[in-house]
C-alpha cells in the first residue's frame, strides 16, 4: 500500500483525506475545524485524529495540501474595457484559484487607491489594452498603483508596448511582467498569468498566511483549493491515456457563502448561423457567485431567485421562506431540524446551485439585420454537455441531490439561457474533489479512478 494523505486548509473546515495511490482506493475522509485564528496545526491533528478512528495509524508517504484558510488568495485586478480586459484578468484571477475581490475598468482614481489599500490584497494584476493598442490607461493606472500603500506584489500582463513604461513607475515594488492577458482582441491567453500566480502563492502567499510550517510538515501547499478542484474537474473531464472521462462537463460547489462553477467545454454555438458576440471563452472556466450561498449568503439567494420562486419549490409559504433566511443569517450554523426546513433548505440549495449556473452559462439574444433575425450568443454554450457535478456540505448528504441539479439544467421558460439541457447529473458524496485534484499532480491515473468511483449518479 502507498498511502498519501490530502489535506485542505478551509477557511471554516480543515479536510484530510485518505488514499491508497498505489491500488487506487479512498481509506477515509475527516473534517475538524480550522483553527486559522490561533494555530492551524491544531485542526490539522483534529481532522487526523478522527481520520485515525477510521483507518487505524496509517504511515503516510507523502502528504499534500491546499488551502483557502483566512480568506484564500485575495486578488484585485485592472483593465482597460468591462468586456474586454478587465475580463480577462477576472477570468484568469478565478482560474488561477483565487479570490477576486475587485476589479477596475478604465482609469483609476485616488478614491480607488484608497480602496485597494482598504481591501489589502494579496497580489495586485494590471493588464489593459491588446499588443500594440492603448498605452496610456495602463500606464496611469501603474503610476497610481505606485502611491498604493501596502506590500503586495504586481503583476504587469496589459499591453507589452506599455510594459516596460509601467515597470518604471513603479520601480521599488514587487514587480512580476507576464505575456499579456489579451495580446489580441477577443481572444485572451490567460495560462501564462494564473502560472505565475501560483508561483506567487507558493512563494510568497502562504508564509502571509501563516501556513509555513504546515507547508513544511505536509511536504507542499501546492496551490489554492479552488485551483485544486478546477485540476480535478479538468482531468475528469479529459481523462488519461489509459481511462475516458466523463467529456464535456459543468460542476458546482455550493458553499456557505459563495458557489463556486467550473465548466469544461468549448462552448461555441451549436448552429452554425448563431453569431457569437464578445470574448471567446476558456475551455475550462471558473466563476465564483460571492452573494449566492446557504447560510452567510442566504439573502443572496431570496434576493436572486426571489420568495415566489422558493416557496414554490419548497412547498412552504413566502413568510415560512423569509423567516427561516432571516434564521440563517442570524444563526449560519442552523440545520434543518423538520421537514419544513429540511424542504425550506432543499430550495434554497436547488435556487443557488440554478442561479450559479446560470451567471456562469451564456446567453442568446435575437437581433434584426438587413437579411432578416438573427441569433447572438454571448458566453459559453453549455446544453450540450454529458455531465454536471454537484459537490458542497449541503448537497452532499441530500437525498434531494438530482433534484437540485434538475433545477440548474436548461428550461423551456428561459430559453435564451444557455445551461445544460440534459446532462447526467453526480454528486461527489464523499467531497473529494480538492483532494483529487492534489493527487493528480502527481498520481492522474489513481485520482480518475477513485472519482470514478466515488462521484455518483444522484
Amino acid at each position: 500500500m502507498d498511502a498519501v494523505l490530502l489535506i485542505d486548509f478551509g477557511s471554516t473546515n480543515t479536510k484530510v483525506t485518505a488514499v491508497d495511490a498505489e491500488n487506487a482506493a479512498l481509506l477515509g475522509t475527516a473534517a475538524a475545524f480550522t483553527t486559522v485564528g490561533t494555530d492551524v496545526g491544531e485542526g490539522l491533528e483534529n481532522a487526523l485524529s478522527l481520520l485515525r478512528k477510521q483507518c487505524g495509524d496509517i504511515t503516510f508517504s507523502r502528504r499534500y495540501a491546499c488551502s483557502s484558510a483566512a480568506g484564500g488568495l485575495r486578488m484585485v485586478a485592472s483593465g482597460l474595457v468591462p468586456g474586454l480586459t478587465a475580463e480577462a484578468a477576472k477570468l484568469a484571477s478565478l482560474g488561477a484559484g483565487a479570490k477576486v475581490v475587485k476589479v477596475f475598468s478604465y482609469e483609476m482614481t485616488d478614491e480607488d487607491i484608497a480602496e485597494i489599500e482598504e481591501i489589502r490584497p494579496d497580489i495586485f494584476l494590471l493588464t489593459g489594452g491588446t499588443d500594440g493598442g492603448n498605452t496610456a490607461c495602463i500606464t496611469h493606472n501603474a503610476a497610481m498603483l505606485a502611491t498604493c500603500r501596502g506590500d503586495f506584489p504586481i503583476i504587469i500582463a496589459g499591453n507589452r508596448n506599455a510594459a516596460a513604461a509601467c515597470e518604471k513607475r513603479l520601480s521599488g515594488r514587487q514587480i512580476i511582467r507576464c505575456p499579456n492577458v489579451m495580446p489580441r482582441l477577443n481572444q485572451p491567453e490567460i495560462e501564462p498569468v494564473q502560472a505565475v500566480i501560483r508561483t506567487l502563492f507558493l512563494e510568497r502567499i502562504i508564509q502571509a498566511k501563516g501556513l509555513s510550517r504546515e507547508s513544511a510538515l505536509v511536504g507542499g501547499i501546492l496551490m489554492p483549493t479552488p485551483s485544486a478542484v478546477k485540476r480535478a474537474v479538468e482531468l475528469l473531464s479529459a481523462g488519461t491515456r489509459t481511462q475516458q472521462g466523463f467529456g464535456e462537463l459543468v460542476a458546482a460547489d455550493l458553499g456557505g457563502a459563495t458557489t463556486d462553477v467550473y465548466s469544461v467545454a468549448e462552448g461555441m454555438p451549436e448552429h452554425p448561423s448563431t453569431l457569437l458576440k464578445g470574448m471567446v471563452e476558456p475551455r475550462s472556466k471558473r466563476t465564483v457567485e460571492g452573494d449566492i450561498g446557504m447560510r452567510y449568503s442566504a439573502q443572496g439567494v431570496l434576493a436572486a431567485a426571489g420568495a415566489e420562486k422558493l416557496a414554490v419549490l419548497s412547498g412552504q409559504t413566502e413568510d415560512a421562506v423569509a423567516d427561516w433566511v432571516d434564521t440563517l443569517t442570524q444563526n449560519p450554523d442552523a440545520l434543518p431540524q423538520n421537514e419544513a426546513e429540511a424542504a425550506l433548505d432543499f430550495a434554497l440549495a436547488a435556487a443557488a446551485v440554478e442561479t450559479a449556473v446560470a451567471r456562469h452559462a451564456g446567453t442568446l439574444e435575437q437581433i434584426y439585420t438587413l437579411a432578416g433575425p438573427a441569433l447572438v450568443q454571448t458566453g459559453k454554450d453549455l446544453c450540450p454537455i454529458r455531465a454536471l457535478i454537484l459537490t458542497g456540505g449541503a448537497i452532499i448528504a441530500s437525498p434531494r441531490a438530482g433534484e437540485v441539479g434538475a433545477q440548474a439544467c436548461y428550461s423551456n421558460t428561459e430559453p435564451m439561457s444557455l445551461r445544460p439541457r440534459k446532462p447526467d447529473i453526480y454528486v461527489d458524496r464523499r467531497y473529494i474533489l480538492a483532494a483529487m485534484g492534489l493527487l493528480a499532480e502527481h498520481h492522474p491515473e489513481a485520482a480518475l479512478t477513485i472519482m470514478k468511483k466515488e462521484i455518483i449518479r444522484a
